[in-house]
């Protein structure tokens, strides 16, 4: 299988981690020769409920004895899309009501920079420096790390870059801007959450321009933060909010929301302004929908901020420098990126899953499933002191 592995199916770097996997249950994946390993990572922020979560399983399974896909977006009337939509838009504050599902949460960007210019009629478009919100061309336009863009060029024009949490690039945001397009938490620079009423600040010179305000809830979203909505925790709301990852519950999806009347401005001038075959498909708004309802009707919300407190509390040594970011949306910051790499290769072997962050090579990611115990979150954090211990 390896060698197969290598040999057809194409690779995103040239040393992928190669676990060869056998299953995955709760919070543990196992590998062919049966062996557990602790998933701290849930597939990057997606398997909200942990793996093989019964209720998620059971939704799909029930979808798929009616039926699964049966026409393009937006033509058909099926129950599982129509009540994602709704449930989303019940527990969001106004004007956010209508909700455009598509496969990813790089196609909901793709879908919110295509609404910000057709509400506005402008084309600027302005990101965060060390942002990141995908890999097609118009998402990795709006990252500033050239090595990765310049042979993809040309690409999205009219694009500037601000820098999180700076406010006098307040200014730059303009009456020529279209959208200002933010991760509530920036992921891949390492976990930065914004201060002093940053995202606010945004809010306001948005609200003086006219320009949109784009967040990015990709990895924020669906309780990771202690909220439904990592913007919850600072008191602003966006003119269009984008998810993914997590809604899906370890499944494919993306979605994109905004008031109806912006919304609705997709449907004319041109008609089919947003098109997707497979956006909304009911096997997947199933499994969304029961990942949804579950962490709405629990208390997983509440619980992640308690389990940041036993990460926190547990994961003290002097190699580790600081832990950014809020809830089970966390990162260790090491004394440099070879310790780094050495604890993420050294761990695996353990039995334990970590991962790197896209910008910041001294940070590890800490985002392990909602559902992740107590004991198996002091299990994971000793295994990592037991590792900095031998260095």
């Amino acid at each position: 299988m390896t060698d197969d592995f290598f040999k057809y199916q194409a690779q995103t770097t040239a040393h992928p981690l190669a676990l060869e996997i056998s299953h995955a249950k709760g919070s543990y994946i196992y590998d062919k020769s049966g062996k557990a390993y602790l998933d701290f990572v849930a597939g990057v922020s997606a398997c909200t409920l942990g793996h093989g979560h019964p209720k998620v399983i059971s939704a799909v399974k029930a979808q798929i004895d009616r039926y699964a896909h049966v026409m393009v977006y937006g033509e058909y009337i099926q129950k599982p899309a129509v009540a994602l939509t709704k449930l989303l838009a019940e527990h969001l504050p106004q004007p956010l009501e209508k909700t455009y599902l598509v496969n990813s949460g790089t196609e909901a960007i793709e879908g919110a920079l295509k609404l910000a210019r057709r509400v506005t009629g402008r084309s600027q478009i302005i990101a965060a420096h060390n942002a990141y919100h995908g890999n097609t061309m118009g998402a990795l336009s709006l990252m500033d790390f050239e090595a990765r863009k310049s042979v993809f060029r040309p690409l999205l024009p009219d694009i500037s870059h601000i820098t999180f949490n700076y406010e006098p690039h307040l200014k730059h945001i303009t009456h020529k801007t279209a959208g200002v397009i933010l991760e509530t938490i920036q992921g891949g620079a390492g976990f930065i959450v914004p201060k002093n009423d940053y995202l606010q600040k945004i809010r306001q010179r948005c609200d003086e321009t006219g320009a949109l305000l784009i967040l990015d809830e990709i990895q924020p979203g669906i309780g990771r933060t202690g909220t439904l909505f990592g913007f919850e925790n600072y008191h602003v709301v966006p003119d269009i909010l984008v998810t993914g990852k997590g809604l899906g519950g370890g499944f494919p999806i993306g979605a994109f929301t905004a008031s109806r009347a912006h919304m609705d401005l997709l449907q004319n001038h041109p008609k089919l302004g947003h098109i997707t075959t497979f956006g909304g498909h009911p096997v997947i708004a199933a499994a969304a929908l029961a990942t949804l309802q579950e962490v709405l009707e629990s208390d997983l919300m509440a619980q992640a901020l308690e389990k940041e407190k036993l990460v926190r509390k547990h994961l003290k040594h002097p190699l580790i420098k600081e832990i950014r970011g809020k809830g089970l949306m966390l990162a260790i910051i090491l004394n440099n990126s070879e310790t780094v790499n050495k604890l993420i290769e050294n761990v695996q072997k353990d039995g334990l899953i970590l991962f790197w962050l896209l910008f910041e090579p001294k940070a590890i990611r800490i985002t392990p499933p909602l559902t992740i115990s107590n004991e198996e979150i002091i299990k994971g954090c000793g295994i990592i002191i037991a590792y900095l211990n031998k260095i």
